[in-house]
């Protein structure tokens, strides 16, 4: 991250003779043999037949990489490293932000709160241990806007960058080949022309009337669902800082200035 900041470190020649790049090699080297000495494990398990063969057993990621690895061979072993490495690395501590954020924002809002309380109530019920299934998640409209409206006002990356591999324009402006583009989700969401009142907090900018349908199903965005709908189903929450208090902090993940403090109460039979 510090290599963003630092212009002189942009090009590689000049990063590759740095101690940022030496540590972050060695940082890396350390990441790489964690994911392989667990891959080199469970290989083991899977050849010696001790994985069983239960079909209705649901089967985690690993399990599927290594079946596509050993009986298919649509990977080698070091496929299986890079597929878990981005699993590890884009769905962690990203979930993790995106939940924070979510909880924190609707436990500003009590109006919010009420509405994905009641909302939930009516599709799963009064029993907050219930199964939650794939139908049930789908029919959480309010639920997925609120957390749509989270992921705008504060996104779990806040800058990304794109190599350009061909010349392009966009809007007048020629972007060269070869070109390296920052953008930043932290800024583009506050577009006063795509995104009016851009700091209000109105998950019903996202509902189906509000905005456009793009038929996706993204393993993150159901991960940080699932999390925000076993909390809210259980405790009501009660954001003890303002946003002005609570700034965002841009690092790798967008961190919050100070920590995000949130009283949990747990929530009664036909609260």
């Amino acid at each position: 991250m510090s290599r963003i900041w630092k212009f002189w470190l942009w090009p590689d020649f000049i990063f590759h003779c740095s101690s940022t790049y030496r540590e972050a090699l060695q940082q890396a080297r350390i990441f790489h043999c964690f994911s392989r000495k667990i891959i080199k494990e469970r290989k083991g398990r899977y050849m010696n037949g001790e994985m069983g063969d239960d079909s209705r057993r649901p089967k985690c990621l690993l399990d599927v990489l290594l079946k596509l690895h050993i009986e298919d061979q649509v990977f080698d072993e070091e496929g299986v490293r890079q597929e878990m490495d981005t699993f590890i690395v884009a769905g962690h501590d990203t979930s993790a932000v995106a939940v924070k954020w979510a909880l924190y924002l609707i436990g500003l809002y009590p109006e919010v709160q009420e509405k994905i309380h009641q909302e939930l109530d009516s599709v799963l019920g009064a029993d907050s241990k219930g199964t939650l299934s794939v139908a049930d998640l789908n029919e959480l409209k309010f639920l997925e806007c609120a957390v749509k409206e989270s992921n705008r006002l504060y996104p779990p990356v806040p800058i990304t960058g794109r190599h350009i591999s061909e010349e392009i324009s966009i809007c007048g402006y020629t972007i060269p080949k070869r070109t390296t583009v920052v953008v930043s989700p932290l800024l583009v969401h506050r577009d006063e022309d795509v995104f009016p009142d851009p700091e209000k907090f109105d998950p019903e900018r996202f509902l189906p009337e509000n905005s456009a349908h793009i038929p996706e199903r993204v393993f993150g965005e159901m991960e940080v669902k699932v999390l925000v709908c076993h909390i809210l189903r259980n405790f009501s929450l009660h954001s003890l800082d303002s946003r002005d208090q609570v700034l965002p902090l841009i690092k790798v993940t967008l961190q919050s200035s100070q920590p995000a403090r949130i009283k949990f109460r747990r929530r009664r039979k036909n609260e």
